[in-house]
């Protein structure tokens, strides 16, 4: 029997799917898209189901207005991945489908790849070029086009302007077609492509464990900073390739792309596409279709990444899976490494997890035999590990943050021909501007934090509602001239190490400085060739970079890392000490880790230093437990915000009553808060959290289901802005 209903999962913020009449003469699929009426507009949605009864009479709905394809967007497992994600992160099945999509086909775009080609005119190719003496930008597209058609893509690359090509267009000597380009046969001429250096014992015993079992398989793969990671998931690749088969390696910022891209490329002759927010619309379709139309051997992107579909995918690579950007803070807040590890099951493939510093969580499936644990303990070539050290900065004078200890140190390093990096986590100039009169400090007007002064531009910026004003003349408060910085950021410390190094040349890189696409890509590159000596740089330089020179590496300031009321922020701060000294002497040269503390007897320094990463993670596992934190339980967290405080807190507080109330409800469940959230106001909004926490998935799961569409009828929930984050990883 023919359907005649269609039920649609539409981008809107509702529980529930919504059914039209399928008009005759036209044949949706499951799991592609349709364009329908929906109030006064037009929505693109996707067809979940084909059915011949509604709950609705049928003259009461509406008919499809058109069908957008004739295929599925999505091959059955990661359509049902998309599903599941969609129940497990309690979050709309409409909103999830469109998460997962480009911009371009969410707005209607046609889901094939359509490449533009230029060719000359009869009347092109009749003029000669030497009457185009003044116009050498024109003749110069002549002349490459007398060689054949080419791309558009092919003529920019040769700086060839748009604006020419209109001009030649209007003169009737050029013109275009577009063209669906042919399925490119890149495993028919797969080939290694470079020299592959000589793997030790650890890296050659990872490889044969992954490669023993071709179907799914959870590999954690712990190697320390430098042991050669990078050339394991080469060696990986290589056979998946060679069987014809595509990869999706995952890395967590857009920073790291470049130099990973630069890797695989060398290695192997396969079609590679990257997928970041860098990119723009076509280009995100491009590569998206790339993978599910097999043009594509090896995808690399960031977290939205993970659901492209593919022609034949045959393993997942997610590199510094630890870190915490694989965790999406806003929409559908879904862990791109968690989803991962489920969607190679249902794929059937293998997936690694690579880092140095794993974890908590999936240091715990490994140990309890869920992943299978891989171990690289040696890094690799000839380097050596770095020397760590403490600098206890208690009665020192600090200028700039910069004891004179670490100034010396520097001093060495740098006079021996190398690079010194120097860490710190604080953007801008100063953390607070102050009235040395009266001790009124600078407060954003909008949120419970003080203004971020900036120097280079003269502006008092809030970084978390981002608003920004010039700096003022005097205080506010008592009317002084008298005005300091309290505190120092990477603004500050750039401007001192210019009067104490001037001799040598110091490049700042956070998100202030690599704002112009491509900054970041030139200002490493710079790096590479010994063009700057000293490094100051935020987390995106902590990690993944290779500078074979840098020699020393300095935390300027952990002290306010130590002591947070976050129970993962000694995890995060494990983590990151171990990624930043992994930048010192990754080639023959030693390497020199430095501290700056006030607090060198911390438990948490000391066994870093001394007893490693893998150390502290056991103490900390052995706290969680005892705890009751995760692993050894799970959360669940709802976040709501309001103009009025009391507002927000009575909300949650009939939240706490509706999850309490519940049978599922017991012994071993808690709820608590309603609290007010760490930075209590934010853009003039008032923030309150509650925090629900279980011994199961599948407690949180049965609670949260039942619980959620009573908390949506609640009258205080239309006043309100609220959101719930099964899993956070941040409790701020």
């Amino acid at each position: 029997m023919t359907a005649t209903i269609a039920r649609v999962a539409l981008p809107v913020p509702l529980d529930k799917t919504f059914d039209y009449l399928i008009p005759a003469g036209t044949q949706p699929v499951i799991g592609g898209r349709v364009r329908v009426p929906f109030g006064r507009q037009q929505l693109t949605g996707i067809v979940i189901a084909l059915t011949d009864t509604s709950d609705f009479p049928l003259e009461q709905l509406k008919p499809l207005r058109a069908v957008l394809d004739s295929e599925p967007l999505w091959q059955p497992p990661l359509f049902q991945l998309l599903e599941w994600t969609s129940r497990y992160y309690q979050y709309p099945l409409g909103d999830t489908l469109a998460n997962a999509l480009p911009s371009a086909l969410r707005k209607g775009r046609p889901a094939n790849a359509e490449i533009r080609f230029w060719q000359l005119t009869e009347k092109g190719k009749e003029q000669p070029l030497s009457a185009l003496k003044r116009a050498p930008k024109q003749a110069s597209i002549l002349t490459l086009l007398r060689n054949g058609e080419l791309s558009h893509e092919a003529l920019l690359e040769e700086d060839v302007s748009s604006t020419t090509l209109k001009t030649l267009t209007e003169k009737g000597w050029i013109h275009s077609y577009q063209a669906v380009p042919q399925s490119l046969r890149w495993q028919n001429e797969f080939a290694i492509t470079e020299d592959k250096p000589r793997l030790n014992e650890e890296q050659a015993l990872a490889i044969a464990s992954v490669n023993a079992n071709p179907g799914y398989g959870c590999y954690l793969l712990q190697g320390v900073t430098g042991s050669g990671k990078t050339e394991v998931y080469l060696n990986l690749l290589e056979p998946v390739l060679a069987a014809g088969k595509q990869a999706l390696v995952l890395v967590p910022e857009i920073g790291l792309t470049p130099q990973t891209i630069n890797r695989f490329q060398r290695r192997f002759n396969v079609p590679l596409y990257t997928i970041h927010s860098g990119l723009n619309d076509t280009e995100r379709l491009s590569a998206w279709l790339a993978g599910r139309d097999n043009q594509a051997g090896i995808i690399i992107g960031t977290r939205s990444a993970l659901f492209t579909p593919f022609a034949s995918l045959g393993i997942i690579i997610v590199d510094e899976e630890h870190d915490a950007s694989y965790k999406q803070q806003d929409s559908l807040r879904y862990h791109a490494r968690d989803m991962a590890v489920l969607r190679a099951n249902k794929e059937n493939i293998p997936i690694v997890l690579g880092s140095a510093t794993p974890a908590l969580e999936t240091l715990h499936n490994a140990r309890t035999g869920k992943y299978h644990h891989l171990h690289l303990t040696r890094r690799a070539g000839n380097a050596q590990a770095a020397r760590h050290g403490v600098l206890d900065v208690k009665g020192l004078y600090l200028d700039a943050g910069l004891s004179a200890p670490l100034i010396a140190r520097m001093r060495q390093h740098l006079s021996a021909g190398n690079q010194v990096m120097l860490f710190l986590n604080r953007r801008g100039f100063a953390p607070a501007l102050m009235c040395h009169e009266c001790g009124w400090l600078a407060e954003c007007k909008r949120c419970d934090a003080y203004y971020t002064y900036h120097q280079h531009s003269g502006e008092l910026r809030c970084h978390h509602c981002q608003t920004q004003r010039p700096v003022m003349p005097q205080c506010l408060q008592c009317g002084s001239t008298q005005l300091q910085t309290v505190g120092v950021g990477t603004e500050q410390l750039e401007h001192q190490l210019a009067e104490l190094f001037p001799e040598f040349k110091t490049v700042r890189i956070d998100r202030d400085s690599t704002r112009r696409k491509g900054s970041l890509d030139t200002y490493l590159e710079a790096i590479r060739n010994k063009e700057y000596q000293i490094l100051i740089g935020t987390q995106m330089l902590a990690k993944g970079h290779h500078f074979p020179d840098v020699t020393l590496v300095a935390l300027v300031d952990v002290d306010s890392a130590l002591f947070s009321n976050d129970f993962r922020a000694p995890e995060r701060l494990a983590q990151l000490f171990i990624q930043v000294a992994g930048r010192a002497g990754r080639a023959s040269k030693p390497g020199e880790v430095l501290l700056q503390t006030h607090h060198p007897e911390h438990s948490l320094l000391q066994a870093l230093l001394y007893q490693g990463y893998d150390h502290f993670a056991g103490q900390a596992l052995t706290e969680r437990r005892q705890a009751m934190l995760p692993p050894y339980t799970y959360l669940a967290l709802f976040r709501a915000e309001a103009q009025q405080s009391d507002v927000t807190e009575q909300f949650l507080l009939q939240v706490r009553g509706i999850l309490e109330a519940s049978p599922l409800f017991s012994d071993q469940t808690m709820v608590m808060g309603p609290n007010p959230a760490p930075l209590s106001r934010r853009a003039g909004r008032y923030r309150w959290q509650l925090l629900l926490q279980t011994p199961d998935r599948k407690t949180l799961q049965q609670l949260l289901t039942v619980a959620r569409p009573a908390i949506q009828l609640l009258p205080l929930a239309r006043k309100v802005r609220w959101s719930l984050d099964v899993e956070p990883q941040d409790l701020g």
